[in-house]
């Protein structure tokens, strides 16, 4: 204890102490360089946030060396300060490198800016999901079919990038995809990573469209690497899937104008024999919104009764 407290002894008393104080301000290069640390430490993240940071921070460590070389006349103060620019300058230029090398074809690029810039996704991240698909976008000509009812496996997940598809089960219309929205996430959804599927509905391009698709096994080795990326899809994947509940709950009315609401689940259960059963398109079933639910009747004779 007596050698450690006369070492800290040693480093706060060794020095002397300040008996006066300068009257005058330091030049103004000192305080400029000041107001750039402020302000440079102030920066954001991801790679423009870094460019940021770096570009004020190398900019306030320069004024300090010039500080240091003009008013200070100090070497050792000197040095440090343009050791520490040097090494924001050699950040700054890595870094621009890596933003100018992460670039995309138009269609990515806006992608990107459509669904996942909103949602805070670095370049650096969706860079790995573009890869993961081979940035790769595929086209689908006019009344050319994505998928055929109970023959097309399902072995990949895709999204729409431009286009509309039409969504029909045993030649009845359902629904339409729209660009952003995912083409087979119910199917995605309804499987493990472990089984294997085919389609209970018919997928075709009402117009040209153009999409992205990713294999499902390779999209589940991204996954297994990067769980950022698997919370990311599966959030994605579920806001598609109620958005397509919503659509067909839209479209589904059951008898004098009531509307079938997948939210109130008591009318699913209503059976009464005066009334006959209201056929509603072919979801819901089996936890997916392409199927069908059975033995919804009229909701006018429900709310008679109660």
């Amino acid at each position: 204890m007596g050698e450690n407290a006369s070492f800290w002894e040693s480093l706060i008393y060794a020095h002397p102490t300040c008996t006066t104080w300068k009257q005058e301000a330091e030049g103004s290069i000192y305080h400029l360089a000041s107001i750039l640390f402020v302000v440079g430490f102030m920066g954001g993240s991801g790679f423009f946030g870094l460019l940021y940071v770096f570009s004020l921070l190398g900019l306030g460590f320069l004024c300090s060396s010039v500080w240091a070389w003009l008013d200070v006349c100090a070497a050792d103060i000197f040095s440090w300060n343009f050791i520490l620019f040097a090494i924001c300058f050699v950040q700054f230029i890595y870094v621009t490198y890596q933003v100018r090398s992460v670039s995309f074809d138009r269609e990515f690029q806006e992608l990107y800016s459509a669904l996942f810039q909103p949602l805070g996704i670095s370049l650096t991240v969706y860079r790995k999901i573009v890869l993961c698909c081979d940035a790769e976008v595929v086209t689908l000509e006019k009344e050319h079919c994505y998928a055929m009812q109970g023959k097309t496996p399902i072995d990949k997940l895709s999204l729409l990038v431009s286009g509309r598809i039409r969504v029909t089960v045993d030649g009845e219309f359902l629904h339409y995809i729209f660009p952003l929205q995912f083409l087979d996430s119910p199917e995605w959804d309804s499987l493990r990573p472990t089984e294997e599927g085919i389609f209970q509905v018919t997928l075709t391009a009402e117009t040209d469209c153009r999409y992205v698709a990713w294999r499902r096994k390779k999209l589940y080795l991204l996954f297994a690497k990067h769980r950022f990326i698997s919370r990311l899809f599966s959030i994605l994947i579920g806001s598609d899937i109620a958005e397509k509940l919503y659509a067909l709950n839209d479209r589904v009315h059951v008898g004098k104008g009531f509307r079938y609401d997948i939210r109130l689940p008591n009318f699913y259960h209503v059976s009464l024999p005066e009334t006959p059963p209201v056929q509603l398109s072919h979801h819901l079933q089996r936890g997916s919104p392409r199927r069908k639910p059975m033995g919804v009747t009229n909701c006018s004779s429900f709310s008679t009764q109660s």
